[in-house]
């Protein structure tokens, strides 16, 4: 018995490639929302908590939607790394006074979404198909 497997073409591995991107975008603003009520205001008070709780809620939408469409911990563990990592870096100048709270929350989101990307791109075995 011989098998034949499917082709896909590298527009149509691309557009894949970028709705899973997209996807985890949308399920990080999913998180971000629909958890964001869940922590106490006290604790938001504190900016270095806020970014850590925003990154917290974004990743567990994200973790749920890579269940979802079966992705492996270790690949997960790696995009939660990328969502975690700018936020973490960049406490060292917030908390030296280099950062304001406000450079602290939009440097780690824009910083996040390249690493996303990158990480897709380093693992684009997994993601490219």
């Amino acid at each position: 018995m011989t098998t034949m497997g499917t082709t896909r073409s590298t527009s149509r591995k691309l557009g894949r490639f970028v709705w899973h991107y997209v996807e985890m975008v949308i399920a990080m603003l999913a998180g971000m929302f629909a958890l964001a009520p869940l922590w106490p205001d006290a604790w938001l008070a504190r900016p270095e908590v806020d970014a850590l709780v925003m990154a917290t809620n974004m990743t567990i939408g994200m973790t749920v939607a890579m269940v979802l469409r079966g992705h492996s911990w270790a690949r997960i563990g790696e995009m939660a790394a990328a969502m975690y990592l700018p936020f973490l870096v960049l406490l060292v100048p917030f908390w030296l006074g280099a950062l304001s709270a406000m450079g602290l929350m939009t440097a780690g989101h824009v910083i996040m979404f390249p690493l996303m990307l990158a990480a897709m791109v380093w693992r684009r075995d997994h993601y490219w198909h």
